[in-house]
């Protein structure tokens, strides 16, 4: 079983940043992709954000690319999102994702965090 918790959310301006972070702990392996995925209210999931296990490879959505940026601390089994120049679109939950084999790109991951809320005021 792979635990995940997320942490970091809040509310602020748009034009600000935050910083989410996302601890692993249980079973994950070497191999496991982490992902950021995001829902707005009324609609579905979106992928925003992912990292290979060394961090050597990494995947934005468009909508997020140039502003934010993914990278992890395998010594702490923590993912980092560092999130700029927000935008009000990009008020969602944020759920961090693991899982062995996914497409990173897609939003199919197995295991998933609670979430944490990120809202963004204009």
């Amino acid at each position: 079983q792979v635990q995940l918790a997320e942490s970091g959310g809040g509310l602020v301006q748009a034009g600000g940043s935050l910083r989410l972070s996302c601890a692993a702990s249980g079973r994950i392996s070497s191999s496991y992709i982490i992902g950021w995925i995001r829902q707005a209210p009324g609609k579905e999931r979106e992928f925003v954000a992912a990292i290979s296990y060394r961090g050597r490879v990494t995947w934005y959505s468009d909508s997020v690319k140039g502003r934010f940026s993914i990278s992890r601390d395998n010594a702490k089994n923590t993912v980092h999102l560092q999130m700029n120049s927000l935008k009000s679109e990009d008020t969602a939950v944020y759920y961090c994702a693991a899982d062995p084999a996914v497409v990173a790109t897609t939003p199919r991951y197995n295991y998933w965090g609670q979430g944490t809320q990120v809202t963004v005021s204009s």
